[in-house]
């Protein structure tokens, strides 16, 4: 099969769980809408409720989706390695998919223990750049690992992918143990795959030049019809305490300048559920292939684990587990 024919198999997935996100995205702002209503009507504090509304809304939906959001994306890894490893997908790749998820990993506390674990590997990474980078060039060093580290993150999110993609090819040995062959593979042939790192940020920043500025720029458009709501907000945020940062504060409390950035940033959270739907599950499956292409070829062996020695704590941990 080809990236293609696989990336549109799989998407059901996607567009589920963009569904899934659009209700709790709408129950956010419905928490923060009753916030700020509650609060401006009462204590005349309106943005104060509006934040307090925000936070609640996003606890709350953050706790359901850790408990049903992982079998979309896990159910979408694991019929996309399907595809790129034996060339064939069912006809019923959602309800295959949920079955693969449930029977490689059981609970869902096994698969945030495998995911975390992986994670933490890539993470220690990011972390000793970034403290090179401090030791090297101090404050402004420690500025430019930052940096890195933004863009490294990103990177991650596929090398994990990759990983939890490998758990469910190597169906005949533990979680555990084909966590850490995942693990191996990125070390033993990490020059090979950040080849895909071009792949990865060059669709990405298209995506969001593409997608991202047209939804700015409809944003602004429908925020201009609504005046008086941002000379509300930017009057109330003139009433509050912003001197940590004068430039910044002075953008928020200007009517014109908080539309903008309020428009920006509705863009961005936008995008991000575009972009995750309908563009990273693409650029995913070649990298996926590519990563499984490389263990394949050369399959870790328990000897090869000495390389994870000392990476990862969880790692540790998970590997002398029975998972």
């Amino acid at each position: 099969m080809t990236n293609k024919q696989i990336y549109r198999k799989t998407l059901t997935f996607s567009l589920r769980k963009l569904f899934i996100d659009l209700i709790a995205l709408v129950a956010v702002g419905a928490f923060a809408t009753l916030g700020f209503v509650l609060m401006d009507k009462y204590n005349s504090e309106g943005l104060v409720g509006l934040l307090i509304g925000l936070i609640v809304g996003m606890i709350i939906i953050a706790i359901i989706m850790h408990f049903i959001g992982y079998t979309y994306k896990a159910g979408q890894i694991a019929m996309m390695t399907k595809g790129v490893t034996e060339g064939t997908l069912p006809d019923h790749v959602y309800r295959e998919g949920k079955k693969a998820v449930k029977e490689r990993f059981g609970t869902v506390a096994v698969f945030y223990l495998v995911t975390n674990a992986i994670r933490s590997i890539f993470n220690a990474l990011a972390r000793g750049i970034n403290a090179l980078g401090k030791a090297v060039g101090g404050e402004r060093g420690g500025q430019v690992a930052d940096a890195i580290n933004s863009a490294i993150q990103v990177v991650i999110g596929f090398l994990c992918d990759c990983c939890l993609g490998w758990v469910f090819y190597r169906k005949e040995v533990s979680a555990a143990k084909a966590t850490c062959e995942g693990a191996v593979i990125f070390f033993k042939h990490g020059k090979t795959l950040i080849k895909n790192v071009g792949r990865i940020f060059g669709m990405g920043l298209l995506s969001l030049l593409l997608i991202g500025g047209a939804l700015f720029g409809l944003g602004y458009f429908i925020f201009l019809q609504f005046p008086q709501t941002f000379e509300l907000l930017a009057g109330e945020l003139s009433q509050m305490d912003l001197s940590t940062d004068a430039q910044i504060a002075q953008y928020l409390q200007d009517p014109k300048t908080l539309t903008i950035i309020a428009a920006a940033v509705i863009a961005v959270i936008i995008w991000s559920f575009i972009h995750s739907t309908f563009v990273r599950p693409f650029i995913l499956v070649g990298v996926l292939r590519n990563f499984t292409a490389e263990g394949i070829k050369d399959i870790p062996t328990e000897e090869s684990f000495s390389v994870l020695d000392g990476k990862s704590a969880k790692l540790a941990k998970l590997r002398a587990s029975d998972y």
